[in-house]
């Protein structure tokens, strides 16, 4: 079955009714947020949000907010059976129906993380998740898919790692004394890795499927909060709101 698919199939299993399907009471509206309202003012500058590579978008549900990173940010409005019934075929759709399932899977408290972090709290997040590692894995080698300064900066004196990104700019660079390798090295990186420390960005940039390897992965990041909880991986976001 289709990856996408099965993640709609799941959501319908949950939520169901007719009026929340159809009804123009229960429409989706999505718009990207600006930098500051995404991620406020936070200590570092080299945040993907703040470099305008990525945008997030948000999905309001009945009040409740759900967010996604995209690369293709932009507006839409409708009910949830014309988002599931739009084909998935680029990151703009796929931004769109993830950010929806997180807003509708915390209007129906079975999320609770969907909004990005703010200010000092990205820092904080990246601080903790060292002790996070060492708790669940000890001293592992960390396969880190999608840079984020921050965690990459908090993990590379502490663990070895090796960081892999889309963003041509970051290639080359050495972040936490981390010299971050091109997408092309992807394969080598995973299969060097004990664990994979992943974006949810994968999500919607349709890159999530080959990770899936049979070592553990940990995915970080608001965007993923819906996908996580109803395909039961393991996410790390520990100041999301």
């Amino acid at each position: 079955m289709d990856f996408y698919q099965e993640i709609k199939e799941k959501f319908c299993q949950l939520i169901k009714g007719e009026d929340v399907w159809s009804s123009r009471i229960s429409v989706v509206n999505i718009r990207p947020l600006t930098p500051g309202e995404a991620i406020g003012n936070p200590e570092r500058d080299d945040f993907p949000l703040l470099k305008g590579k990525e945008v997030m978008i948000q999905a309001d549900f009945r009040g409740s907010l759900g967010q996604a990173f995209t690369d293709m940010p932009g507006n839409y409005s409708g009910t949830l059976r014309e988002f599931f019934e739009m084909p998935l075929d680029n990151n703009f759709r796929r931004a769109i129906f993830v950010a929806s399932i997180n807003a509708v899977l915390r209007h129906f408290k079975f999320i609770s993380k969907t909004v990005h972090c703010r200010d000092k709290e990205p820092g904080e997040c990246a601080a903790q998740l060292k002790n996070y590692i060492k708790e669940r894995f000890g001293q592992p080698r960390i396969a880190f898919i999608g840079l984020q300064p921050a965690m990459v900066t908090a993990l590379g004196p502490n663990f070895e790692i090796r960081v892999v990104d889309l963003d041509v700019d970051n290639i080359g660079q050495r972040k936490g004394g981390v010299i971050v390798e091109s997408a092309s090295k992807t394969k080598e990186i995973l299969s060097w890795g004990d664990i994979i420390l992943a974006t949810g960005t994968t999500v919607v940039n349709n890159t999530l499927t080959p990770l899936l390897m049979g070592k553990p992965i940990i995915f970080y990041g608001v965007t993923i909060s819906g996908v996580a909880y109803l395909q039961g991986y393991e996410q790390y976001c520990f100041c999301g709101h």
